[in-house]
C-alpha cells in the first residue's frame, strides 16, 4: 500500500512540474482607434462675410399695373373671349355685351342730327336772304331779327343732336370691353348670358412684369427706413430662393388697426411672379463685415455655444461667443473663440471626442466615421 501511495505522489509531482513549464498566455493589446475621415465638404474654413441688420417686413406681391374692368352700360353678356391666365394685347376684345338697344339709339340719333342739320342750313339761307332784303330796305328790322333767332335756334338744335349722336356712339362702343394694356387676365367674373348692370365687375387684367412687394413694418422702426435701402425677402411658393429689391415709397399714414407702416419695394428680379403670394424678409439699414457661421456648425450646451475646431488634424471642442443673426440666410455672428482662417466641422454629428485624429480625403467616404467614446 505504501508502494501505491508513492506512485500516486510521483504522478502528481510530474503533473505539477509540467504545468509550471507551459509558456504564459499572451495578453491582447486594445485595437488602435481609427481616425475620423473627412472630405472637403465636411470642413468649413472661416472667413468674413456680410452681416445685415434691419427691421422685418412682411406682405404680399402685387402688380402696379392692374385694371378692374366694370360694365359701363346695362346689357346682356353675349361673348367672353378670354379666360383666367390668358395673355392679352392692348386693345384685345375681352367681353362683348348685347348691342341691339344701343345700335338703335345710335341710328335714331344720327337721323335726328341729319334733320337738325337740314333745318339749320335752311335757317341760315333764309337769314342771308333777309339780310340782303333788309340792306335794300325791302323788309323790316323785325323780320330780319326773326330770321336771326330762327338760325340761332337751329344751330343749337344741331349741336344738341350731334351731342346725342356722340353719346349713342360711346354707349355702343362701351358694349365692347377691351384690354387697356398688354398683360394677363387675372380674374374672369362673367360668362355669356349673364346680365351686366352698370358697375358690375367683368374682368381683372394685370401686368405681371410690374410686380412689387407691398409689405408692412413695425411703426417703431420706421425712422430707420429710407428710400433706396436694399430689401432681401423670400416668397411662398419659391422655396430655397432669395429675392432682392429696393425701397421706393413709404406710406405716410400708418394702418389704423395694426399701427404698422406700409412700405413699397421694387423688385430686382426679372422673373414673373404670381400675384398675391405671401412674402417676408428684412430691410438692410446697417451692413458690416463679420465672422458668420451657419447654425448647423454650432453646438449649444445650456447657455454655452461650441464648435468642433480642427487643429493639427485633431478635434478640439472650442467655446465661442455669438452675436447677431442675419435674417437673410440665418447665419450667426461669432464674436470670439475662433478667427479667420480657422477650420471647423461644418456639420458635427455623432459621438465626437476631444483630441480625436482626422484623416482628409478627396473622395466621398461611405459614411462619416466617429469615435464611440464620449465627448
Amino acid at each position: 500500500m505504501n508502494h501505491i501511495n508513492k506512485n500516486h505522489l510521483l504522478i502528481i509531482v510530474v503533473l505539477l512540474l509540467s504545468a509550471c513549464s507551459k509558456p504564459a498566455a499572451t495578453v491582447q493589446a486594445p485595437p488602435a482607434e481609427l481616425p475620423l475621415t473627412l472630405i472637403s465638404a465636411d470642413i468649413l474654413t472661416l472667413s468674413n462675410s456680410e452681416l445685415s441688420r434691419g427691421p422685418m417686413i412682411s406682405g404680399t406681391l402685387q402688380p402696379v399695373v392692374k385694371a378692374e374692368l366694370n360694365a359701363e352700360v346695362s346689357a346682356i353678356v353675349t361673348k367672353v373671349n378670354k379666360d383666367n391666365g390668358d395673355t392679352v394685347a392692348a386693345g384685345d376684345l375681352l367681353v362683348q355685351l348685347d348691342q341691339t338697344t344701343f345700335r338703335d339709339k345710335l341710328v335714331s340719333a344720327q337721323e335726328a342730327q341729319r334733320s337738325a342739320a337740314l333745318a339749320a342750313d335752311q335757317a341760315n339761307r333764309q337769314l342771308r336772304r333777309m339780310q340782303q332784303l333788309r340792306a335794300q330796305e325791302l323788309v323790316t328790322a323785325e323780320v330780319l331779327e326773326t330770321a336771326e333767332v330762327r338760325a340761332n335756334q337751329t344751330q343749337s338744335d344741331l349741336a344738341s343732336a350731334k351731342a346725342r349722336t356722340v353719346e349713342a356712339q360711346q354707349q355702343l362702343e362701351r358694349t365692347l370691353v377691351r384690354a387697356p394694356f398688354a398683360g394677363v387676365v387675372a380674374v374672369r367674373r362673367v360668362s355669356a348670358g349673364d346680365t351686366a348692370q352698370v358697375g358690375k365687375a367683368l374682368m381683372t387684367v394685370m401686368d405681371p412684369a410690374s410686380m412689387r412687394f407691398e409689405g408692412y413694418i413695425s411703426a417703431d422702426q420706421v425712422g430707420a427706413v429710407h428710400i433706396g435701402q436694399s430689401v432681401n425677402f423670400r416668397v411662398n411658393g419659391y422655396p430655397g430662393q432669395q429675392f432682392t429689391g429696393e425701397v421706393t415709397r413709404i406710406n405716410p399714414q400708418a394702418n389704423e388697426q395694426t399701427r404698422q407702416v406700409q412700405v413699397f419695394v421694387s423688385l430686382h428680379n426679372t422673373q414673373q411672379f404670381v400675384a398675391g403670394l405671401y412674402s417676408e424678409g428684412h430691410i438692410a439699414v446697417d451692413r458690416q463685415q463679420a465672422l458668420m457661421l451657419p447654425p448647423g456648425a454650432l453646438l449649444r450646451e445650456g447657455d454655452q455655444t461650441f464648435v468642433w475646431q480642427i487643429k493639427a488634424d485633431k478635434l478640439v471642442k472650442q467655446l465661442v461667443q455669438t452675436g447677431s443673426r442675419d435674417p437673410r440666410y440665418g447665419t450667426i455672428e461669432v464674436i470670439s473663440g475662433v478667427a479667420i482662417g480657422d477650420e471647423i466641422l461644418r456639420h458635427p454629428q455623432g459621438q465626437l471626442k476631444e483630441g480625436a485624429s482626422i484623416a482628409r480625403t478627396a473622395a466621398e467616404p461611405v459614411a462619416l466615421t466617429a469615435s464611440k467614446s464620449g465627448s
